[in-house]
C-alpha cells in the first residue's frame, strides 16, 4: 500500500470517529435537556400538602346553682364518673334552716285547712243549739207578754208607756232569736265556699313553698350531668364559691371530633358526608372519619393575594370529621394526618 492509500484510509477513519462522538455528544445533551425539562415540569407541579387537623371533644362544665361553702370534693382529676354521680357536697347551713321554716308554715296551712273542711266540733254546734233554743223561748214569751200588756192598754188598765215597753222587749228578744238561729246554722254548716277555697290555696302555696326549698337543698350534692372523664377540679374543700361557679370539668369521650383548617383550594372533594382516612401519630394507627360540618373561618384566616394585577384572596374553612366507628382511645389535642 502506498503511502498515498495510507493518507487517505487514516483520514476516512479520523472522520467516522469524529462524526461518532458528535452523535454521543448530542445523545448526552439531548439526555441533560429532557432530565432539566422534567425536574422543571416536576418543580412547578402543586405540591398536595397533607392536611393536619386536631382532635376536639365535647367538655361540660359542672356547676353549682346556689352558694355555699365546699364541704367535700369527691372526684379527682382522671377519675371516670357515670351520670348521676356525686362530685362534691356544698354546705348550706342557712338553706337547711328555710327548709324547716318553710316545713313549720306547711304544717300550719295544712291544720287550718283541716278546719275549715271539717267545720265546728259537735260541742261548739250543741252549744249553738242550746244558745238559739234558749233565744227563742225568750222571745215566744216577749211575744205572750206583749199580747197581755196590750190588751190591757186597749182596756185602758196602764199607760202607753208599758205598752212600748213590752213591744220594745218583744222585738229585741226576736232579734236575738234570729242571730241566735244564724250562729247554729253557721255551726252546722261550716265555713263557706270561698273560705274552703282560700284554706286550700295557703295550704298548696306553703307546699309548693317547701318544695322549692328542698330542690335546692338537693342541689347542695353536685351530681355529674354526663358520663365522662374528669379533666379538671377548680375549687378545694373549704372554699366558698357563688352559684354557677364551675367546680369540675367532665370530657365526654361519646362526642369526639377533627378540625381540619382547609384552604379553599384544597376543599374540592371535601363536602359533607366526605369520608377519608388520617394517621393519628400519638396512637400510630389510623382512624376513619367522616365530614359533618364546613364553615368559613373569620377574616383574619383568609390568605391575601400579593399580586397587584391578578389573583385572588384565598379563604379558609373549619372543617369538621367525626370517627367513624371506636374512638375512646383518641384524646383531645392529639394530630390527624390526612395525606391527599
Amino acid at each position: 500500500m502506498t503511502d498515498t492509500q495510507n493518507t487517505a484510509q487514516n483520514t476516512s477513519e479520523k472522520t467516522a470517529a469524529g462524526s461518532k462522538g458528535l452523535l454521543i455528544g448530542g445523545l448526552v445533551v439531548a439526555a441533560l435537556g429532557a432530565l432539566v425539562a422534567a425536574g422543571l415540569w416536576k418543580a412547578a407541579e402543586p405540591v398536595r400538602v397533607p392536611l393536619q387537623g386536631m382532635v376536639d371533644a365535647r367538655t361540660i362544665s359542672a356547676a353549682a346553682k346556689i352558694p355555699g361553702r365546699i364541704g367535700e370534693i369527691l372526684v379527682r382529676e382522671g377519675d371516670r364518673v357515670e351520670k348521676g354521680a356525686v362530685l362534691a357536697r356544698i354546705e348550706i347551713p342557712e338553706l337547711e334552716a328555710k327548709l324547716g321554716q318553710v316545713k313549720a308554715q306547711q304544717d300550719a296551712a295544712q291544720a287550718q285547712s283541716r278546719l275549715v273542711d271539717e267545720g265546728a266540733r259537735s260541742e261548739q254546734i250543741a252549744a249553738a243549739k242550746a244558745q238559739y233554743e234558749r233565744a227563742a223561748a225568750g222571745s215566744a214569751l216577749a211575744a205572750k207578754t206583749y199580747e197581755r200588756v196590750h190588751s190591757l192598754f186597749k182596756e185602758g188598765l196602764i199607760s202607753a208607756q208599758k205598752d212600748d215597753e213590752a213591744r220594745a222587749n218583744m222585738l229585741s228578744a226576736r232579734n236575738l232569736r234570729n242571730a241566735a238561729r244564724s250562729q247554729y246554722d253557721m255551726a252546722r254548716t261550716g265555713a263557706r265556699k270561698d273560705e274552703k277555697a282560700a284554706a286550700s290555696s295557703m295550704a298548696e302555696k306553703a307546699a309548693q313553698g317547701v318544695a322549692e326549698v328542698s330542690s335546692l337543698a338537693r342541689e347542695a350534692e353536685l351530681r355529674a350531668p354526663v358520663a365522662g372523664e374528669i379533666t379538671r377540679v377548680m375549687p378545694h374543700a373549704g372554699e366558698v364559691v357563688p352559684a354557677g361557679f364551675p367546680i369540675a370539668s367532665i370530657l365526654d369521650h361519646s362526642d369526639k371530633w377533627v378540625v381540619f383548617n382547609v384552604r379553599e383550594d384544597d376543599l374540592p372533594g371535601i363536602e359533607v358526608g366526605t369520608e377519608f382516612t388520617a394517621q393519628v401519630p400519638a396512637l400510630a394507627q389510623s382512624v376513619k372519619l367522616r365530614v359533618y360540618f364546613i364553615n368559613p373561618r373569620g377574616e383574619y384566616a383568609t390568605w391575601r393575594s400579593t399580586r397587584q394585577s391578578s389573583g385572588y384572596d384565598i379563604r379558609t374553612f373549619e372543617v369538621r370529621a367525626r370517627p367513624v366507628g371506636e374512638s375512646t382511645k383518641l384524646r383531645p389535642g392529639m394530630s390527624a394526618i390526612v395525606e391527599r
